[in-house]
């Protein structure tokens, strides 16, 4: 009897928890804390458990039964296989747009633009991969656009995640192409705009969308619904613009 009832204390803990299980993709790491400080400010019950990762990595798991109950992937392609699999159960939905930016910890001459990669100075840059990683995508189709990647690919270092590109260009290369939203961190402040950093032409490169897909372990949910039309919402939208993520209009 004793047992039962410890049982069921549990299982109702767990059931009224308040707790949620988001899957972020790396590259909003840096915009997810204000992002959660805010929906708290509406919902303070509830507790947003946030896993981070590469989305790759983040839909493997989510297909191996991972609890997640949310996805806010780097692309949209990742979330879309996932609702034509039927592991979400919302159709995907652009929640912010990801942007480029050039960064280096050392004085840069940002007024050459895109042709400053191609400098004899220049010798290690740092790039996602985009076989791995939505913004080695990005980064690819604007160097082929500006018609320099052919002069410049021996130079790159790709890092496998945004995340890891930004540590190659803070360690290792002379210069990277990043996620602009990493330079919203509080550990990059140092890093000053026109001197170490300066955005990428849009012109250059089509803006990530990111898309976001309530997951089966949600359905039915009342908190996962909150958070979710929470990142849909005009303050949301606000601070992913904070970030550096290009308005979704």
């Amino acid at each position: 009897m004793k047992f039962k009832i410890l049982f069921l204390a549990i299982l109702s803990n767990f059931v009224w928890s308040g707790e949620i299980v988001v899957a972020v993709s790396a590259n909003v790491s840096y915009a997810i804390d204000k992002l959660k400080s805010e929906f708290n400010k509406l919902y303070p019950d509830t507790k947003v458990q946030v896993i981070l990762g590469s989305t790759g990595k983040l839909t493997a798991q989510i297909k191996n039964q991972a609890p997640y109950q949310i996805l806010m992937g780097a692309n949209m392609d990742y979330p879309n296989a996932l609702y034509s699999e039927g592991f979400a159960i919302t159709k995907p939905v652009v929640y912010a747009k990801g942007s480029l930016a050039y960064l280096s910890t050392k004085k840069r001459d940002f007024s050459k633009g895109i042709k400053l990669l191609e400098s004899k100075e220049i010798k290690k840059i740092a790039v996602a991969n985009p076989k791995t990683a939505p913004y080695g995508i990005a980064t690819k189709e604007a160097l082929i656009n500006a018609k320099i990647y052919n002069n410049i690919k021996d130079k790159f270092v790709y890092g496998e995640s945004i995340s890891q590109t930004v540590i190659y260009t803070l360690k290792v290369a002379d210069i990277g192409i990043i996620a602009k939203s990493a330079l919203y961190s509080p550990k990059m402040s140092a890093y000053k705009e026109g001197i170490n950093w300066e955005s990428v032409d849009r012109k250059l490169y089509t803006p990530i969308e990111q898309g976001i897909v309530i997951l089966k372990s949600g359905k039915d949910n009342r908190e996962v619904k909150n958070f979710y039309d929470f990142i849909l919402s005009p303050k949301a939208k606000n601070i992913f613009e904070e970030f550096g993520y290009i308005s979704n209009e």
